[in-house]
């Protein structure tokens, strides 16, 4: 399976490697992982929005451009390979012109279906992280994972599974780690420097108390939302995410089985993150057009309000945990 990645590779000196434009953990980690083991001063990494403050705990983020590098032999998509998370780039009719005319290649973890429309080979594995992905290819086609690399590789898994604690971690997942730290990763010394970047200023602090205050709770206190607007956006989410401020205190509130962050723009977007103690997350974000993970997961929408989702969510949650009790009933 990992070889039509080698054959891609092939007699291409300049390889441009694109994240979506919602950055996290593991799509920086996996960017600059690849980077390394790619190891061409000639390759870029782009991203059409800017890292945020919260990431920069990643050596070289800040080799992540704005500038997209239209004379790249090809082109590399990590950690997504679904359209609406790369809206910004379809929506630019020269990048959308490259994308068609130059390989591309799409490695992910999510079990969202592949709906791009551009040609492209992909490997999609079902992973808690693309950068285990990115280390099992490289494993496999061996090639030079180096101390950066893995340091890449271990922080962007780390953050994809909330710390190694999310469903999704198993056996496998921590003997990828072990390796990982043979090849000369220090957890201590990597969760120094993030718990160093993650530290919130007393302004963000207040903000976090604020939102705290703005949480809605509907189905008996199973269902927790809050509303994120633009003006939110604007003032806060350069200096820290307001979803990544509030979600995991919603979802560890008691009697709350679904949290949701809902961020609303000016042109009729709305962005939402979802984050459940049953395995429904990915089909509460299907409903509105997303995908993701079955404990975390996202969508897009647009011409819906804040209170439009929650009705709708309302609707739809539980059927879906009903559905959820008949499977684990079924398999227990």
């Amino acid at each position: 399976m990992y070889e039509k990645f080698a054959e891609f590779l092939a007699n291409k000196s300049r390889i441009c490697i694109i994240q979506a434009e919602n950055p996290d953990g593991d799509s920086l980690g996996s960017a600059i992982a690849l980077d390394y083991i790619l190891n061409s001063s000639e390759n870029s990494l782009y991203c059409p929005v800017d890292i945020p403050k919260y990431l920069r705990y990643f050596p070289d983020w800040s080799r992540v451009t704005n500038d997209f590098d239209y004379k790249a032999d090809a082109y590399i998509i990590v950690d997504t390979a679904a359209s609406v998370l790369l809206s910004k780039l379809l929506d630019d009719t020269a990048i959308k012109n490259c994308l068609y005319q130059k390989p591309v290649f799409v490695l992910d973890h999510h079990e969202t279906p592949d709906d791009l429309e551009f040609p492209h080979e992909s490997i999609i594995a079902t992973l808690p992280a693309c950068a285990m992905l990115i280390f099992k290819i490289a494993r496999t086609l061996q090639l030079n994972i180096t101390q950066d690399a893995a340091e890449a590789i271990y922080s962007a898994i780390s953050s994809d599974t909330l710390g190694l604690v999310s469903n999704s971690v198993d056996a496998d997942t921590m003997r990828t780690m072990a390796d990982l730290i043979d090849l000369g990763v220090s957890p201590a010394q990597l969760d120094e420097r993030r718990r160093e970047f993650m530290k919130k200023s007393p302004r963000i602090l207040d903000y976090k108390a604020d939102l705290i205050k703005r949480i809605d709770y509907s189905l008996d206190g199973e269902l927790a939302t809050v509303h994120i607007p633009f003006e939110d956006i604007q003032q806060y989410s350069d200096e820290y995410n307001p979803n990544v401020l509030i979600l995991e205190e919603m979802r560890l509130v008691e009697g709350v089985v679904v949290a949701v962050a809902i961020k609303t723009y000016p042109d009729g977007k709305i962005t939402g993150k979802v984050r459940t103690s049953e395995p429904i997350a990915d089909q509460i974000a299907g409903y509105f057009g997303g995908g993701g993970h079955p404990f975390a997961a996202g969508f897009r929408s647009y011409d819906m309000s804040y209170d439009d989702v929650v009705s709708d969510l309302i609707k739809i949650i539980p059927n879906l945990l009903e559905q959820s009790a008949i499977k684990n009933s079924e398999e227990s």
